[in-house]
């Protein structure tokens, strides 16, 4: 059987049935995908020469990763993390690269060869480090940030890597390439061609056309980004604003790869710039879905990718390379973690988690292998060191869960809960009744998390200097990236009220600990949030038409001490009426519980006035003491 459908049929049954495992299993979801590529490809056989094809649109998930890493940095971010991005990241990469490339000349490579090879295996995997550090908890750690602060350092010495690497070329290599070319088909040449905007240029022009696309990156990212997604957001079509990301995501890709850049970088430059825009949290979970099954579908595709015949031809060669590599690498580390004073369960995470080598080094034996750096045979014997060295990957994350994490210190665990750009307070809706109640909090010096679909509203709150975020409240995804798991409050204020009690019942049931206050249109709105878990609901005009009441009452020439008194009254009554009532209502009543509820309503109804009436007098100088009427020269 054969088609795209049963490939991807083939693809997702292996995912849904070993990653469950894997995680029951407590080897995490990264190994669980190898795990499902190895069974679906070296062993059953059911993928196969399609999945190199696969693997490069797979890695889209990797490109996506970086986006949402620089969404979560911004520029003063990236100031702040000089000293671990140049220290430690350059001092890793540095030693990694002089080690590596001395054991390649001891193996009798040419200088060339081995330098390419550091620089290969100097790498680490962004993509499984990062996703398992995330799945357990460890990315606020010491040892978490220390790791981030390299894997980031290795994404941006992409850039200088692939300048280097075309100069380190072999003569013999090019020859046999120059020959391979010149009896290809012309159509493939052509292709190739045009894939390259920097094709046969000379030095000089290269570099001005690689300027050129970063400077457009950047700009394009400060300048026309915001006006683009505003006016998208204003059509109200989340499709449309996910397709927008994903065209944004996709450009930036291709357009990297038309001047010989690393995609991933590109789109982690696109992230840093957007860092700051209030569509942020939109932009996260609208990438987050398709992040996921890439990545996933990436680490499928490097487990059905592994050549067993090369494995079991050469076993002892293959498991030597890949256990010296994470040895050399794995000494770099432990000692960096020394030098830089980590404790001893973030000295272990961080050596063990970046011992291996990385997806990255794929894409450099590729480019490595079309500038006749290394020759095929060799390319396909590192590539199965690279893949087999990321397959280990999750298993040293289990023993160093098994031998380190007790050793952990509550300090250290302390400091994952330190959350930036978030407070006690998300605002869902910056409305006429949002604002005021934000406005009454940040006076108050409570920090609030503002939340609204409005692309005007944003606009006009970033006007003011407001800090508020695009995106659908309702969306859970948007809620997390808020810190909706570490806030205290959740206020309830967007315009529609179904999807109003439908928040409600999310995060009730989602998120217990959270107090929910809503805004609630009318009666009847006011219960259904209440029956949906709502705290505190409030009807939105009430206090505004009893106001207005009262002022009737003055300008019909009503004392206003009777006034004032006769408003407390009412409002003390109708919120007492208002539980009565509770009682009976039904959202979908019978006749009979209907009949029940009208009459509970009359009868409330007609008490009021006398209950009032009562309530002021006996009352007087009990509760009302505070309130003083009006001397005697101010009456008329």
């Amino acid at each position: 059987m054969d088609g795209i459908l049963f490939q991807v049929f083939v693809y997702l049954c292996a995912a849904v049935i070993a990653v469950p495992i894997a995680k029951r299993l407590g080897l995490g979801s990264v190994l669980g995908y190898l795990i499902a590529g190895i069974l679906i490809g070296p062993v059953i056989g059911l993928v196969g020469a399609e999945t190199s094809e696969i693997q490069h649109f797979a890695e889209l998930g990797v490109v996506m990763m970086l986006f949402l890493i620089g969404l979560e940095l911004d520029p003063g971010t990236l100031w702040r993390m000089r000293a671990s991005l140049l220290g430690l990241g350059g001092l890793q990469v540095a030693l990694t690269t002089v080690l590596i490339a001395a054991a390649a000349l001891l193996f009798g490579a040419d200088w060339r060869l081995a330098l390419a090879i550091g620089l290969i295996f100097s790498l680490s995997s962004t993509a499984i480090v990062l996703q398992t550090l995330t799945e357990k908890g460890l990315t606020s750690t010491a040892g978490g940030r220390s790791s981030f602060s390299v894997l980031l350092f290795q994404d941006i010495a992409m850039i200088p890597m692939l300048a280097l690497l075309p100069l380190l070329a072999s003569t013999e290599l090019l020859l046999l390439g120059a020959d391979t070319l010149a009896h290809a088909p012309e159509t493939q040449n052509g292709h190739l061609a045009q894939m390259s905007l920097v094709a046969n240029l000379p030095g000089w022009a290269h570099g001005l056309v690689v300027l050129a696309a970063v400077a457009a990156l950047l700009l394009g990212g400060h300048f026309l980004s915001r006006p683009l997604l505003r006016f998208v957001a204003e059509s109200r079509l989340r499709e449309i604003f996910t397709a927008t990301v994903l065209l944004l995501v996709v450009g930036i890709a291709l357009l990297m790869t038309l001047v010989d850049l690393s995609p991933a970088l590109g789109t982690f430059i696109a992230g840093v710039v957007l860092a700051n825009s209030e569509f942020r949290h939109e932009l996260e979970s609208d990438i987050e879905p398709f992040k996921g099954l890439l990545l996933g579908l990436f680490f499928i595709t490097v487990g059905a990718g592994i050549d067993f015949a090369i494995l079991f031809g050469d076993l002892t060669t293959v498991l030597g390379l890949t256990v010296g590599v994470i040895v050399l690498k794995g000494c770099v580390l432990l000692a960096l973690a020394w030098l830089f004073r980590l404790q001893s369960a973030d000295r272990w995470l961080f050596t063990l988690g970046l011992a291996q080598a990385g997806e990255f080094g794929f894409v450099l034996l590729s480019f490595s292998l079309h500038n006749s750096i290394i020759a095929p045979d060799d390319a396909k014997l590192l590539s199965l060191v690279v893949a087999l060295s990321m397959l280990l990957t999750p298993a040293l994350f289990v023993l160093y869960d098994k031998l380190f994490q007790r050793r952990r210190t509550p300090v250290a665990l302390a400091d994952a809960d330190e959350i930036d750009e978030q407070g006690p307070v998300i605002i869902a809706g910056i409305g006429r009744f949002g604002q005021i109640v934000n406005r009454l909090l940040i006076a108050s010096g409570v920090r609030t998390v503002v939340l609204d679909h409005e692309a005007a509203q944003i606009e006009m709150q970033y006007q003011l200097g407001i800090k508020s975020f695009f995106g659908d409240a309702t969306r859970l995804e948007l809620l997390r990236a808020a810190g909706i798991e570490q806030a205290q409050l959740l206020i309830v204020a967007i315009d529609d009220p179904d999807r109003a009690v439908e928040m409600v019942e999310l995060v009730r049931k989602r998120y217990p600990a959270v107090r929910i206050l809503a805004r609630a249109f009318d009666v009847n709105h006011l219960y259904l949030l209440r029956e949906a878990g709502a705290d505190v609901a409030l009807r939105e005009v009430f206090d505004t038409s009893l106001r207005l009441g009262a002022e009737a009452l003055k300008q019909l020439g009503m004392h206003p001490f009777k006034v004032e008194k006769m408003a407390r009254a009412f409002r003390r009554h109708d919120e007492a009426g208002l539980d009565q009532l509770y009682e009976l209502w039904d959202e979908h009543p019978d006749i009979a519980r209907n009949r029940a509820f009208l009459a509970r309503a009359r009868e409330h109804r007609e008490t009021l006035a006398h209950l009032m009436e009562t309530d002021r007098l006996q009352r007087h100088n009990l509760t009302e003491r505070a309130w003083t009427p009006p001397s005697s020269e101010d009456l008329p």
